[in-house]
Protein backbone atom coordinates (compact mmCIF):
# COMPACT_ATOMS: atom_id res chain seq x y z
CA UNK A 1 0.00 0.00 0.00
CA UNK A 2 1.06 3.14 -0.94
CA UNK A 3 0.88 6.21 0.94
CA UNK A 4 1.86 10.17 1.01
CA UNK A 5 5.15 10.98 1.74
CA UNK A 6 5.22 12.40 5.72
CA UNK A 7 6.59 15.74 5.96
CA UNK A 8 8.96 16.66 8.12
CA UNK A 9 7.56 18.85 10.80
CA UNK A 10 9.88 20.25 13.47
CA UNK A 11 8.77 18.65 16.61
CA UNK A 12 8.53 20.82 20.02
CA UNK A 13 10.42 20.00 22.84
CA UNK A 14 12.28 21.01 26.03
CA UNK A 15 12.84 24.70 26.40
CA UNK A 16 16.49 25.52 25.88
CA UNK A 17 18.84 28.02 28.02
CA UNK A 18 18.35 30.61 25.13
CA UNK A 19 14.73 30.85 25.76
CA UNK A 20 14.16 28.74 22.00
CA UNK A 21 11.76 25.62 21.83
CA UNK A 22 14.66 22.72 21.27
CA UNK A 23 14.28 20.41 18.48
CA UNK A 24 13.56 16.69 19.59
CA UNK A 25 16.10 13.94 18.12
CA UNK A 26 14.49 12.13 14.96
CA UNK A 27 13.04 9.02 15.58
CA UNK A 28 14.65 6.48 13.22
CA UNK A 29 14.24 2.60 12.58
CA UNK A 30 17.70 1.00 11.88
CA UNK A 31 17.83 -2.21 9.26
CA UNK A 32 20.32 -4.44 8.86
CA UNK A 33 19.90 -6.74 5.21
CA UNK A 34 21.89 -9.76 5.36
CA UNK A 35 22.47 -11.23 2.19
CA UNK A 36 24.29 -14.41 0.64
CA UNK A 37 27.75 -13.65 -0.23
CA UNK A 38 26.23 -14.41 -3.81
CA UNK A 39 24.89 -11.03 -3.80
CA UNK A 40 27.63 -8.83 -1.98
CA UNK A 41 29.78 -8.38 -5.08
CA UNK A 42 27.30 -9.33 -7.68
CA UNK A 43 27.94 -12.63 -9.06
CA UNK A 44 31.49 -11.85 -10.19
CA UNK A 45 33.54 -13.82 -7.18
CA UNK A 46 33.38 -17.55 -7.56
CA UNK A 47 33.08 -19.48 -4.27
CA UNK A 48 36.10 -20.65 -4.17
CA UNK A 49 38.31 -17.81 -4.97
CA UNK A 50 36.74 -15.25 -2.49
CA UNK A 51 39.09 -13.87 0.19
CA UNK A 52 39.82 -16.18 2.75
CA UNK A 53 38.58 -13.42 5.36
CA UNK A 54 35.28 -13.21 4.38
CA UNK A 55 35.10 -17.11 5.74
CA UNK A 56 37.15 -16.93 8.99
CA UNK A 57 36.59 -13.43 9.75
CA UNK A 58 32.99 -12.78 8.76
CA UNK A 59 31.38 -10.17 10.96
CA UNK A 60 28.53 -11.47 13.08
CA UNK A 61 25.29 -10.26 12.08
CA UNK A 62 24.96 -8.83 15.33
CA UNK A 63 28.17 -6.74 15.23
CA UNK A 64 26.79 -5.27 11.33
CA UNK A 65 23.69 -4.07 13.83
CA UNK A 66 25.79 -2.80 16.72
CA UNK A 67 27.78 -0.81 14.11
CA UNK A 68 24.87 0.70 12.19
CA UNK A 69 23.02 1.22 15.75
CA UNK A 70 26.58 3.27 16.34
CA UNK A 71 26.77 5.32 13.31
CA UNK A 72 23.00 6.30 13.71
CA UNK A 73 24.00 7.48 16.99
CA UNK A 74 26.78 9.57 15.82
CA UNK A 75 24.47 12.04 14.07
CA UNK A 76 21.97 11.82 17.35
CA UNK A 77 19.05 9.84 15.86
CA UNK A 78 16.59 8.68 18.37
CA UNK A 79 16.80 4.55 17.62
CA UNK A 80 13.29 3.36 18.14
CA UNK A 81 13.71 0.30 16.78
CA UNK A 82 16.08 -2.11 15.38
CA UNK A 83 16.35 -5.66 13.79
CA UNK A 84 18.42 -7.84 11.71
CA UNK A 85 16.43 -8.79 8.14
CA UNK A 86 17.79 -12.11 6.31
CA UNK A 87 17.19 -11.72 2.41
CA UNK A 88 17.10 -14.31 0.53
CA UNK A 89 17.32 -13.06 -3.11
CA UNK A 90 17.43 -9.10 -3.64
CA UNK A 91 14.26 -7.60 -4.96
CA UNK A 92 15.28 -4.73 -7.70
CA UNK A 93 12.30 -2.67 -6.63
CA UNK A 94 12.51 -2.77 -2.74
CA UNK A 95 15.37 -5.34 -1.74
CA UNK A 96 13.67 -6.76 0.51
CA UNK A 97 10.76 -8.81 0.70
CA UNK A 98 6.89 -8.08 0.04
CA UNK A 99 5.93 -8.92 3.64
CA UNK A 100 9.04 -7.35 5.13
CA UNK A 101 8.19 -4.27 3.64
CA UNK A 102 4.99 -4.27 5.32
CA UNK A 103 6.31 -5.46 8.66
CA UNK A 104 8.52 -2.78 8.58
CA UNK A 105 5.32 -0.41 7.41
CA UNK A 106 3.41 -1.62 10.92
CA UNK A 107 6.42 -0.96 13.18
CA UNK A 108 6.85 2.78 11.54
CA UNK A 109 3.69 3.81 12.03
CA UNK A 110 2.90 2.45 15.72
CA UNK A 111 6.61 3.98 16.88
CA UNK A 112 6.00 7.20 14.40
CA UNK A 113 9.35 6.89 12.87
CA UNK A 114 10.37 9.76 10.48
CA UNK A 115 13.87 8.23 9.09
CA UNK A 116 14.90 4.52 8.47
CA UNK A 117 17.90 3.58 8.00
CA UNK A 118 18.95 0.96 5.54
CA UNK A 119 22.68 -0.55 6.59
CA UNK A 120 23.35 -1.70 2.77
CA UNK A 121 23.86 0.61 -0.74
CA UNK A 122 20.22 1.24 -2.67
CA UNK A 123 19.52 1.99 -5.67
CA UNK A 124 17.43 5.15 -6.52
CA UNK A 125 14.47 3.45 -7.38
CA UNK A 126 15.06 0.98 -4.54
CA UNK A 127 14.98 4.23 -2.15
CA UNK A 128 12.09 6.14 -3.85
CA UNK A 129 9.86 2.74 -3.50
CA UNK A 130 10.79 2.26 0.22
CA UNK A 131 9.88 5.92 0.91
CA UNK A 132 6.68 5.29 -0.63
CA UNK A 133 5.84 1.84 1.49
CA UNK A 134 6.85 3.30 4.63
CA UNK A 135 5.82 7.03 4.47
CA UNK A 136 9.27 7.80 5.83
CA UNK A 137 12.38 9.36 4.71
CA UNK A 138 15.08 6.45 4.16
CA UNK A 139 18.91 6.51 4.15
CA UNK A 140 21.21 4.14 2.78
CA UNK A 141 24.62 3.30 4.36
CA UNK A 142 26.24 4.95 1.98
CA UNK A 143 24.07 8.11 2.83
CA UNK A 144 24.36 7.77 6.43
CA UNK A 145 28.25 7.86 6.63
CA UNK A 146 27.70 11.00 4.47
CA UNK A 147 25.39 12.80 6.79
CA UNK A 148 28.27 11.87 9.30
CA UNK A 149 31.12 13.53 7.69
CA UNK A 150 29.22 16.58 6.41
CA UNK A 151 28.45 16.97 10.50
CA UNK A 152 32.30 16.17 11.51
CA UNK A 153 34.09 18.02 8.92
CA UNK A 154 35.72 21.61 10.78
CA UNK A 155 38.15 22.71 7.94
CA UNK A 156 37.04 23.88 4.51
CA UNK A 157 39.41 20.73 3.30
CA UNK A 158 37.18 18.30 4.78
CA UNK A 159 33.54 20.45 3.97
CA UNK A 160 34.38 20.41 0.65
CA UNK A 161 35.96 16.85 0.02
CA UNK A 162 32.27 15.78 2.03
CA UNK A 163 30.18 17.98 -0.45
CA UNK A 164 31.53 16.88 -3.44
CA UNK A 165 31.59 13.09 -2.35
CA UNK A 166 27.34 14.08 -1.27
CA UNK A 167 26.56 16.00 -4.63
CA UNK A 168 28.31 12.46 -6.53
CA UNK A 169 26.15 10.54 -4.34
CA UNK A 170 22.85 12.61 -5.13
CA UNK A 171 24.13 12.62 -8.84
CA UNK A 172 21.68 9.86 -9.57
CA UNK A 173 19.27 10.62 -7.47
CA UNK A 174 17.56 13.22 -8.48
CA UNK A 175 13.99 11.48 -9.37
CA UNK A 176 13.65 11.44 -5.47
CA UNK A 177 13.52 14.83 -5.69
CA UNK A 178 10.98 16.43 -7.98
CA UNK A 179 7.54 15.35 -8.83
CA UNK A 180 7.45 18.06 -11.67
CA UNK A 181 10.04 16.68 -14.23
CA UNK A 182 7.53 16.54 -17.03
CA UNK A 183 7.58 20.27 -17.06
CA UNK A 184 9.57 21.80 -19.68
CA UNK A 185 10.88 25.17 -20.38
CA UNK A 186 11.56 26.55 -23.80
CA UNK A 187 10.16 29.75 -26.24
CA UNK A 188 7.49 31.59 -25.81
CA UNK A 189 4.27 31.32 -27.68
CA UNK A 190 4.31 28.30 -29.87
CA UNK A 191 6.73 28.72 -31.57
CA UNK A 192 9.57 27.73 -28.89
CA UNK A 193 10.84 24.43 -28.58
CA UNK A 194 10.35 22.35 -25.73
CA UNK A 195 13.53 23.51 -24.29
CA UNK A 196 15.53 21.76 -21.01
CA UNK A 197 14.11 19.75 -18.75
CA UNK A 198 13.94 20.37 -15.15
CA UNK A 199 15.95 17.08 -14.02
CA UNK A 200 18.58 18.24 -16.90
CA UNK A 201 18.97 21.85 -15.99
CA UNK A 202 18.86 20.49 -12.03
CA UNK A 203 22.05 17.76 -13.17
CA UNK A 204 23.71 20.26 -15.55
CA UNK A 205 23.79 22.71 -12.20
CA UNK A 206 25.38 19.98 -10.14
CA UNK A 207 27.65 18.54 -12.74
CA UNK A 208 28.93 22.44 -12.63
CA UNK A 209 29.55 22.66 -8.91
CA UNK A 210 31.11 19.63 -8.88
CA UNK A 211 33.28 21.07 -10.95
CA UNK A 212 34.09 23.93 -8.85
CA UNK A 213 34.49 21.62 -6.09
CA UNK A 214 36.84 19.98 -7.89
CA UNK A 215 39.18 22.95 -9.00
CA UNK A 216 38.60 23.79 -5.03
CA UNK A 217 40.21 20.57 -3.94
CA UNK A 218 43.05 20.61 -6.74
CA UNK A 219 44.13 23.83 -4.79
CA UNK A 220 44.12 22.06 -1.49
CA UNK A 221 46.32 19.12 -3.42
CA UNK A 222 48.54 21.30 -4.41
CA UNK A 223 49.04 23.38 -1.28
CA UNK A 224 49.81 19.97 0.56
CA UNK A 225 51.97 18.87 -2.01
CA UNK A 226 54.02 22.45 -1.11
CA UNK A 227 53.81 21.66 2.78
CA UNK A 228 55.26 18.31 1.94
CA UNK A 229 58.19 19.26 -0.21
CA UNK A 230 59.14 22.31 3.00
CA UNK A 231 58.71 19.63 5.13
CA UNK A 232 61.48 17.31 2.83
CA UNK A 233 63.55 20.38 2.77
CA UNK A 234 63.90 19.74 6.97
CA UNK A 235 63.19 16.02 6.47
CA UNK A 236 61.61 15.07 9.41
CA UNK A 237 59.95 11.21 8.87
CA UNK A 238 56.31 10.83 9.08
CA UNK A 239 54.43 8.44 10.78
CA UNK A 240 50.32 8.15 9.88
CA UNK A 241 47.58 6.40 12.19
CA UNK A 242 45.32 4.56 10.33
CA UNK A 243 42.52 2.07 11.12
CA UNK A 244 38.91 1.24 11.56
CA UNK A 245 36.89 4.11 13.09
CA UNK A 246 36.51 4.33 16.61
CA UNK A 247 39.83 1.78 16.83
CA UNK A 248 41.19 4.66 18.94
CA UNK A 249 43.67 6.28 16.56
CA UNK A 250 42.91 9.78 17.84
CA UNK A 251 43.14 8.74 21.75
CA UNK A 252 46.81 7.27 20.58
CA UNK A 253 47.37 10.55 18.84
CA UNK A 254 47.16 12.31 21.77
CA UNK A 255 48.92 10.24 24.28
CA UNK A 256 52.04 10.30 21.64
CA UNK A 257 51.60 14.20 21.12
CA UNK A 258 50.03 16.11 23.99
CA UNK A 259 47.66 17.17 21.26
CA UNK A 260 43.82 18.06 22.31
CA UNK A 261 42.40 16.27 19.50
CA UNK A 262 38.74 15.24 19.73
CA UNK A 263 38.41 11.70 20.62
CA UNK A 264 35.12 10.25 21.94
CA UNK A 265 33.68 6.67 21.87
CA UNK A 266 31.73 7.47 18.76
CA UNK A 267 32.39 6.27 15.29
CA UNK A 268 33.93 9.07 13.12
CA UNK A 269 34.83 11.51 16.36
CA UNK A 270 36.81 13.09 13.99
CA UNK A 271 37.25 13.86 10.45
CA UNK A 272 39.97 16.84 9.40
CA UNK A 273 43.70 15.12 9.57
CA UNK A 274 46.06 16.63 12.26
CA UNK A 275 49.59 17.08 12.41
CA UNK A 276 51.87 17.35 14.96
CA UNK A 277 55.99 16.70 15.69
CA UNK A 278 57.29 14.31 18.27
CA UNK A 279 60.87 14.43 19.32
CA UNK A 280 61.72 10.96 20.07
CA UNK A 281 64.04 9.80 23.03
CA UNK A 282 66.99 9.79 21.36
CA UNK A 283 66.87 13.22 19.59
CA UNK A 284 65.06 12.10 16.72
CA UNK A 285 61.94 14.23 15.41
CA UNK A 286 58.79 12.65 13.36
CA UNK A 287 55.71 14.44 12.23
CA UNK A 288 52.33 12.18 13.33
CA UNK A 289 49.26 12.52 11.16
CA UNK A 290 46.23 11.58 12.29
CA UNK A 291 44.03 10.50 9.48
CA UNK A 292 39.90 9.90 9.07
CA UNK A 293 38.86 6.29 9.98
CA UNK A 294 38.19 3.25 7.60
CA UNK A 295 34.90 1.20 7.78
CA UNK A 296 33.28 -1.26 5.96
CA UNK A 297 32.05 -0.55 2.44
CA UNK A 298 33.46 2.75 2.09
CA UNK A 299 31.46 4.22 -0.61
CA UNK A 300 34.39 4.36 -3.46
CA UNK A 301 33.34 8.06 -4.34
CA UNK A 302 34.21 8.68 -0.79
CA UNK A 303 37.52 7.25 -0.76
CA UNK A 304 38.11 9.34 -4.33
CA UNK A 305 37.01 12.67 -2.40
CA UNK A 306 39.01 12.16 0.22
CA UNK A 307 42.22 11.16 -1.75
CA UNK A 308 43.92 14.83 -1.08
CA UNK A 309 43.93 13.49 2.82
CA UNK A 310 44.96 10.08 2.16
CA UNK A 311 47.71 11.48 0.33
CA UNK A 312 49.04 11.81 3.68
CA UNK A 313 49.10 8.34 4.36
CA UNK A 314 50.63 7.56 0.90
CA UNK A 315 53.83 9.75 1.05
CA UNK A 316 54.24 8.60 4.98
CA UNK A 317 57.61 6.79 6.02
CA UNK A 318 55.96 4.60 8.81
CA UNK A 319 52.25 3.79 8.76
CA UNK A 320 50.74 2.38 12.20
CA UNK A 321 47.46 0.50 11.83
CA UNK A 322 45.99 0.89 14.86
CA UNK A 323 43.34 -2.00 16.19
CA UNK A 324 40.62 -2.45 18.64
CA UNK A 325 41.96 -5.49 19.95
CA UNK A 326 39.54 -5.59 22.53
CA UNK A 327 36.79 -5.98 19.50
CA UNK A 328 35.21 -9.26 18.57
CA UNK A 329 35.35 -8.04 15.02
CA UNK A 330 38.82 -6.94 14.96
CA UNK A 331 40.02 -9.56 12.12
CA UNK A 332 37.56 -8.40 9.79
CA UNK A 333 38.16 -4.81 10.58
CA UNK A 334 41.75 -5.27 9.95
CA UNK A 335 41.00 -6.46 6.52
CA UNK A 336 38.81 -3.72 5.70
CA UNK A 337 41.39 -1.25 6.70
CA UNK A 338 44.16 -3.70 4.35
CA UNK A 339 41.62 -3.54 1.57
CA UNK A 340 41.27 0.66 1.92
CA UNK A 341 44.96 0.82 2.17
CA UNK A 342 45.63 -1.79 -1.00
CA UNK A 343 43.21 0.94 -3.33
CA UNK A 344 45.76 3.62 -2.79
CA UNK A 345 48.66 1.29 -3.37
CA UNK A 346 49.86 0.41 -0.16
CA UNK A 347 50.78 -3.48 -0.16
CA UNK A 348 49.60 -5.56 3.14
CA UNK A 349 53.17 -7.38 2.94
CA UNK A 350 55.04 -4.39 3.56
CA UNK A 351 56.15 -5.16 6.97
CA UNK A 352 59.02 -2.88 7.07
CA UNK A 353 56.66 0.61 6.75
CA UNK A 354 53.69 -1.22 8.74
CA UNK A 355 53.44 -1.34 12.53
CA UNK A 356 50.13 -3.39 13.64
CA UNK A 357 49.08 -1.70 17.02
CA UNK A 358 47.41 -3.68 19.21
CA UNK A 359 44.79 -0.95 21.18
CA UNK A 360 42.68 -1.04 24.15
CA UNK A 361 44.38 -4.14 25.75
CA UNK A 362 42.49 -2.15 29.21
CA UNK A 363 39.33 -3.99 27.96
CA UNK A 364 40.87 -7.54 27.87
CA UNK A 365 40.65 -9.72 30.72
CA UNK A 366 43.97 -11.38 32.47
CA UNK A 367 43.66 -14.23 29.57
CA UNK A 368 43.12 -12.02 26.65
CA UNK A 369 46.04 -9.63 27.66
CA UNK A 370 47.91 -12.36 28.44
CA UNK A 371 47.35 -14.16 24.94
CA UNK A 372 47.95 -10.57 23.50
CA UNK A 373 50.91 -10.08 24.73
CA UNK A 374 51.98 -14.01 24.17
CA UNK A 375 51.21 -13.24 20.20
CA UNK A 376 53.19 -10.27 19.66
CA UNK A 377 56.00 -11.63 21.61
CA UNK A 378 56.04 -14.57 19.06
CA UNK A 379 55.71 -13.09 16.33
CA UNK A 380 59.40 -12.83 14.48
CA UNK A 381 61.04 -10.18 12.47
CA UNK A 382 59.12 -6.64 11.43
CA UNK A 383 55.71 -8.41 11.99
CA UNK A 384 54.94 -8.63 15.46
CA UNK A 385 52.58 -6.92 17.18
CA UNK A 386 52.26 -3.44 20.11
CA UNK A 387 49.71 -4.41 22.41
CA UNK A 388 48.88 -0.49 23.65
CA UNK A 389 46.15 1.20 25.59
CA UNK A 390 45.90 4.40 24.82
CA UNK A 391 44.02 5.65 27.35
CA UNK A 392 46.21 4.31 30.27
CA UNK A 393 49.11 4.60 28.61
CA UNK A 394 50.29 1.04 28.86
CA UNK A 395 52.67 -0.33 25.65
CA UNK A 396 53.27 3.09 24.63
CA UNK A 397 56.98 3.21 25.63
CA UNK A 398 57.59 -0.19 23.11
CA UNK A 399 56.01 1.58 20.69
CA UNK A 400 57.99 4.97 20.44
CA UNK A 401 61.02 2.17 20.66
CA UNK A 402 59.87 0.49 17.68
CA UNK A 403 58.96 3.70 15.94
CA UNK A 404 62.72 4.68 16.13
CA UNK A 405 64.28 1.32 15.66
CA UNK A 406 62.30 1.85 12.29
CA UNK A 407 63.23 5.50 11.44
CA UNK A 408 66.49 5.70 12.68
CA UNK A 409 68.17 1.93 13.28
CA UNK A 410 68.24 0.33 16.25
CA UNK A 411 70.07 1.48 19.09
CA UNK A 412 74.48 1.06 18.44
CA UNK A 413 77.30 0.88 21.22
CA UNK A 414 78.86 4.28 20.34
CA UNK A 415 82.45 5.51 21.17
CA UNK A 416 83.86 8.51 20.21
CA UNK A 417 87.05 10.65 20.98
CA UNK A 418 86.65 14.49 20.80
CA UNK A 419 89.03 16.82 20.58
CA UNK A 420 89.00 20.44 22.48
CA UNK A 421 88.14 22.15 18.82
CA UNK A 422 85.00 19.86 18.66
CA UNK A 423 83.63 20.19 22.31
CA UNK A 424 80.48 22.58 20.32
CA UNK A 425 79.05 18.69 19.33
CA UNK A 426 78.40 17.82 23.33
CA UNK A 427 74.81 19.36 23.41
CA UNK A 428 73.99 17.66 20.34
CA UNK A 429 75.21 14.27 21.36
CA UNK A 430 73.56 14.60 24.52
CA UNK A 431 70.49 15.72 23.02
CA UNK A 432 70.59 12.71 20.66
CA UNK A 433 72.17 9.35 22.57
CA UNK A 434 71.68 7.86 26.03
CA UNK A 435 73.60 6.20 29.39
CA UNK A 436 76.38 8.71 28.25
CA UNK A 437 79.87 8.01 30.24
CA UNK A 438 82.57 10.81 29.87
CA UNK A 439 85.92 10.38 30.61
CA UNK A 440 88.40 13.54 30.51
CA UNK A 441 92.24 13.15 29.17
CA UNK A 442 95.33 14.86 29.78
CA UNK A 443 95.68 16.19 26.45
CA UNK A 444 92.44 18.61 26.90
CA UNK A 445 89.93 15.88 24.55
CA UNK A 446 87.47 13.41 26.00
CA UNK A 447 86.20 9.79 25.57
CA UNK A 448 82.52 9.48 25.25
CA UNK A 449 80.56 6.11 25.37
CA UNK A 450 76.53 6.01 24.63
CA UNK A 451 73.99 4.36 22.94
CA UNK A 452 72.73 5.96 19.93
CA UNK A 453 70.35 4.81 16.67
CA UNK A 454 72.49 3.94 13.88
CA UNK A 455 70.77 7.24 12.08
CA UNK A 456 72.25 9.45 14.60
CA UNK A 457 75.81 7.73 14.23
CA UNK A 458 75.89 8.38 11.05
CA UNK A 459 75.28 12.28 11.42
CA UNK A 460 77.80 12.54 14.13
CA UNK A 461 80.21 11.28 11.96
CA UNK A 462 79.68 13.53 9.41
CA UNK A 463 79.62 16.56 11.84
CA UNK A 464 83.39 14.78 13.34
CA UNK A 465 84.33 14.58 9.91
CA UNK A 466 83.24 18.33 9.23
CA UNK A 467 84.87 19.85 12.36
CA UNK A 468 88.00 18.17 11.67
CA UNK A 469 88.09 19.59 8.02
CA UNK A 470 87.80 23.26 9.43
Amino acid sequence: MTREPRRNAQKTGAIAENGETAREPTRALVIVPILPQRFNDGGKTDENNRPKYQHEFQRSDEARLEEAEGLARAIDLDIVHSDIVQVSAPRPATLLGTGKVESIAEIIEASHAELVIVDHSLTPVQQRNLEKEWNAKVLDRTGLILEIFGRRAQTKEGALQVELAHLTYQKGRLVRSWTHLERQRGGGGFLGGPGETQIEADRRALQEKILRIKRELETVVRTRTLHRAKRKKVPHPVVALVGYTNAGKSTLFNRLTGAGVVAEDMLFATLDPTLRRIKLEHGETIILSDTVGFISNLPTHLVAAFRATLEEVVEADLILHVRDISDPDTAAQAEDVHAIMNSLGIERGDAKRIIEVWNKIDLLDAAGREAAQRLSAAATGDEHPIPVSAMTGEGIDALLKEIEDRIAGKLTKVKITLQHNQMRLMDWIYQHSSNVKRKDLDDGSITLSMDMTVSSQAMLDEKIVSKSNR
